[in-house]
């Protein structure tokens, strides 16, 4: 059976707000290597705490979590 992998965009969304790791993690109630991990993909995070991750960005669940890897930055469509 795969693993199943969630895909997050945390790292992005704590960089465009100049958040550290560990406020991140203190405003979580975290420890700091959690969100580490949680950024590398290398932990799933419980429901409660993905929804308290969206709701600390204050974005919706579907802009920080995917099932399929998010689109490249910079990737643009073609307009007609």
């Amino acid at each position: 059976m795969a693993t199943e992998v969630t895909y997050n965009r945390i790292a992005m969304l704590r960089a465009e707000r100049g958040i550290s790791r560990r406020q991140l993690a203190d405003a979580l109630g975290v420890h700091y290597q959690t969100v580490g991990y949680l950024e590398r993909g290398e932990f799933s995070p419980s429901l409660h705490l993905a929804m308290r991750i969206c709701q600390y960005f204050e974005v919706p669940v579907e802009v920080v979590f995917a099932l399929e890897p998010f689109p490249r930055l910079g990737a643009t469509s073609q307009s007609a």
